[in-house]
């Protein structure tokens, strides 16, 4: 995934490095209405740390909550996508409507820092 235009004129801003520090400031600097979640979020699994594992867990969420909040529109498709799942009366029709949900979300999971 490379970066698009959210807006006409705006630019998705590129994946930080995958570590905690680069990946709060870029939630921090790009996407601020993420960062009271992630701090509780930080505060509460490195307080009940005894060995990386949690914080590369930690790492591994926000870093796909953070690509898809840094792309309004993706972020908004894949709400809608979600929603639709949600309200939809078809088993048939919410299961592809939420497969395609995942496959964007498992996409943008792959992402390496500066795409």
């Amino acid at each position: 995934m490379s970066a698009h235009a959210a807006e006409p004129g705006s630019v998705v801003p590129p994946m930080p490095e995958r570590t905690p520090k680069a990946l709060r400031r870029a939630i921090a600097q790009h996407t601020p209405e993420l960062l009271p979640d992630f701090d509780r979020h930080w505060k509460r699994i490195v307080g009940d740390a005894y060995g990386v594992g949690p914080v590369a867990a930690l790492v591994a969420f926000w870093w796909g909550e953070y690509a898809m909040a840094r792309d309004p529109e993706l972020d908004a498709h894949v709400h809608d996508l979600e929603l639709r799942a949600a309200e939809s009366t078809d088993g048939a029709e919410a299961r592809a409507l939420l497969e395609e949900a995942s496959k964007i979300r498992h996409r943008v999971q792959k992402l390496e820092p500066g795409e």
